[in-house]
């Protein structure tokens, strides 16, 4: 993962600031720890291993090291609450139809949330608001998606698959 080329991508807000570690609990619980420093909005957490990640249901969401995505992005929009109706959804819809433009394969979503391939889950998002008034302090958005993963433990291999489980190839 090379973050200094993803660095200079030329954004003006989303990715702007990206925070890297090799390895960490969650991305999602980092992003919550610095919302009150002052980071600059669209903040990108991003970890080549997470082994805490939270999924809906206090389910876990495990990163293989430098396989996967695990990334929280940190937005502090100038928003009413009423906005953010349907915004899971839609991060969902854009992951499945950047991947068929990209790669031509057909991912399904299990809505809100969860992206499958093959009747198995592949990605999954999970949004989490601070709002005080009808208004939105800031918005939390994180997504795992199992890019390169082989390795999927006893209670995973059955329902849990990525790109390069079902296409036999790096990505």
């Amino acid at each position: 993962m090379n973050i200094e080329e993803i660095k200079k991508s030329k954004t003006n807000i989303l990715g702007k600031n990206i925070i890297y570690y090799k390895e960490i609990g969650s991305t999602q619980d980092e992003a919550k720890k610095l919302i009150n420093t002052k980071i600059d909005n669209g903040t990108i957490i991003l970890a080549d291993s997470q082994n805490k990640g939270r999924g809906t249901k206090e389910n876990i969401w495990y990163t293989g090291s430098g396989k996967n995505i695990a990334m929280t992005l940190i937005i502090f929009p100038k928003c009413n609450i009423q906005m953010l109706d349907g915004l899971t959804k839609l991060i969902s819809e854009c992951i499945v139809n950047t991947i068929s433009e990209l790669y031509n394969y057909k991912l399904t979503i299990k809505y809100p949330n969860d992206v499958f391939l093959n009747g198995k889950k592949i990605a999954g998002i999970l949004t989490e608001t601070s709002t005080s008034e009808s208004k939105v302090n800031h918005i939390l958005i994180g997504i795992g998606f199992n890019v390169n993963e082989d390795n999927f433990n006893t209670d995973t291999v059955n329902i849990a698959t990525s790109l390069k489980k079902e296409y036999n190839k790096e990505f």
